[in-house]
């Protein structure tokens, strides 16, 4: 039933997403935080949510912009289903909003396949990324995503390559600016710390494991038929396939390095993977295994709040 409710885009299906990121937002309250409740702290996690949200609703906008996807939101059920799965994403509100920084660098690289604006559109993109890396370092890596697109967009003009880097400049000449005028030195703002971390003691717990295993398995299982089916869509639409499928490569090496390992640095894997599986469900002929598919989805995060 859930998949036919998502295989078609209804209101209804914002207010299930809706329900289960804000039932997700308190499981990671009543769970994985130890702060004290106040209104500040209160005020802090509605922002947080709504950040969260508005990332859920941009990857709608990107793949219906796109066509990176049937005409449903299963999308949408796979992103809140993952936030329910680790909910610990909520607890660190600047990777919640790096990752929609991030996801807006996301759209305006995809927009690339529109012959108009390349030169804003790539230097909103290193902006973006850029703006990004000030509250979480890693994110750099996406800035070799804005490269990849030019490669599989057959964009050879110079100045199509250079202005990115203008956009990482500019947040850099801004960073710098008001490091000068608030804190008196040159580079308090910019976040440079580019430690590692592959300790990965962290994942050692049941919720950890069963949620890893669930990824990586129907990850890579939808990955290799999202790879083998992007030669049929339409050729325009192909590159953008292939930025959200390297969007999703780079995605797990920033999981891997990550110097703090605590669930929340999985929110940048949502997006690009939610697209991958839901383009993999659209194309399950057998009506059973794609109920038991996606239920196997929905089941496990519920299973593992028992736990």
């Amino acid at each position: 039933m859930i998949t036919s409710i998502f295989s078609k885009s209804r209101p209804i299906n914002f207010l299930i997403v809706f329900s289960l990121s804000l039932f997700a937002l308190l499981v990671a309250i009543y769970k994985h935080n130890d702060f004290t409740f106040t209104l500040v702290t209160a005020a802090k996690l509605a922002a947080v949510f709504l950040c969260c949200f508005s990332s859920v609703l941009l990857v709608d906008f990107i793949v219906a912009k796109n066509s990176l996807s049937a005409k449903g939101n299963t999308e949408l059920l796979l992103f809140s289903v993952f936030l329910l799965a680790i909910p610990q994403v909520f607890l660190d509100w600047e990777i919640v909003l790096s990752n929609f920084l991030v996801l807006l660098a996301l759209r305006r690289i995809i927009s690339l396949r529109t012959q108009n604006e390349h030169i804003k559109k790539l230097f909103d993109a290193g902006f973006l990324i850029g703006l990004a890396s000030l509250f979480y370092f890693w994110t750099l890596l996406f800035f070799i995503l804005i490269f990849v697109a030019l490669l599989f967009y057959a964009e050879s003009e110079i100045k199509k390559w250079i202005a990115p880097f203008l956009g990482l400049l500019a947040i850099a000449m801004i960073s710098i600016g008001l490091s000068i005028i608030i804190n008196d030195d040159f580079v308090s703002l910019l976040n440079i710390s580019p430690a590692v971390g592959f300790n990965f003691t962290a994942y050692n717990s049941v919720q950890f494991i069963v949620v890893i295993t669930m990824l990586l398995s129907f990850g890579l299982w939808a990955s290799i038929f999202y790879l083998k089916d992007i030669k049929k869509k339409m050729k325009t639409f192909r590159p953008a396939y292939k930025v959200v499928f390297v969007a999703f490569v780079i995605s797990t090496i920033l999981i891997i390095i990550a110097p703090k390992k605590d669930g929340s640095e999985f929110l940048f894997l949502f997006a690009p993977l939610s697209i991958i599986i839901s383009n993999y469900i659209e194309t399950i002929e057998e009506k059973w295994f794609k109920i038991i598919f996606v239920l196997l989805l929905l089941v496990i995060p519920f299973v593992l709040l028992m736990l």
